[in-house]
């Protein structure tokens, strides 16, 4: 069984569980009790009031992150032509077409993003059986869908995350490390949740951020409170 330090265990024996932080609150007691040998990730997730059985009720999205993610995101792009040539001089891990499709098709998916121009999405959806069930299907909703792959490549590089909703009701998206400083925490948590908000259904009746958790790689999962968003509840 795992241990952990006397820090983390002082921190985490100090936690009131039925306790509901603000933002700021929170990513404090993530910054104090972090122990790990490594950079975590700060993670935010939801649990929505939404049916994930009925597809008008699909919650996804992308959100820039004001500050980064604190990843270095390899990005791919199917494109032929002038699309091709503006995403390898944006800095894509990877770009092509016939080449790129065959490579993926064989199980390749070394990359974080695929980015793909209309056209190409004609032989892009043959590969759904590889890129959906690890959420890299191109979409058009989350930009990755576009004839300016230039600018998709650097927005992803820079810190643009998606966000997609599993089949439980919940989305999970990561807003930073542990390593940027509490304000920058902060900030890029609060556009997580605002672009979540501004995801929602128009479907969707109640209360739609029923809960909203933050946590780190190994840090506790801390409550917070999302009242005063607008769209929430």
């Amino acid at each position: 069984m795992a241990t952990h330090g006397k820090k983390y265990t002082d921190v985490r024996t100090a936690l009131n569980r039925s306790e509901v932080y603000s933002i700021d609150a929170a990513i404090e007691v993530l910054k104090k009790s972090s122990t790990a040998k490594f950079d975590e990730t700060a993670e935010v997730a939801f649990r929505l009031g939404v049916d994930p059985k009925k597809s008008d009720q699909m919650v996804r999205g992308t959100v820039s992150l004001p500050h980064g993610s604190g990843k270095t995101v390899r990005v791919v792009v199917f494109a032929t032509g002038p699309a091709a040539d503006a995403a390898r001089e944006a800095g894509a891990a990877e770009v092509g077409m016939d080449d790129l499709i065959a490579k993926v098709t064989g199980g390749w998916t070394d990359f974080d993003i695929a980015v793909a121009t209309p056209e190409a999405m004609k032989e892009v959806r043959k590969l759904g059986k590889v890129l959906g069930p690890r959420g890299l299907m191109p979409n058009p909703k989350t930009g990755t869908v576009s004839d300016d792959t230039a600018t998709a490549v650097k927005q992803f590089q820079a810190g643009r995350v998606e966000f997609k909703m599993d089949r439980h009701g919940n989305v999970m998206v990561p807003f930073g490390k542990l390593s940027f400083t509490a304000e920058q925490l902060a900030e890029n948590c609060r556009a997580v949740i605002e672009a979540v908000v501004a995801a929602r259904p128009a479907v969707a009746k109640g209360i739609f951020l029923k809960k909203c958790v933050v946590t780190s790689t190994m840090g506790p999962g801390l409550q917070i409170n999302v009242k005063d968003y607008a769209g929430a509840a």
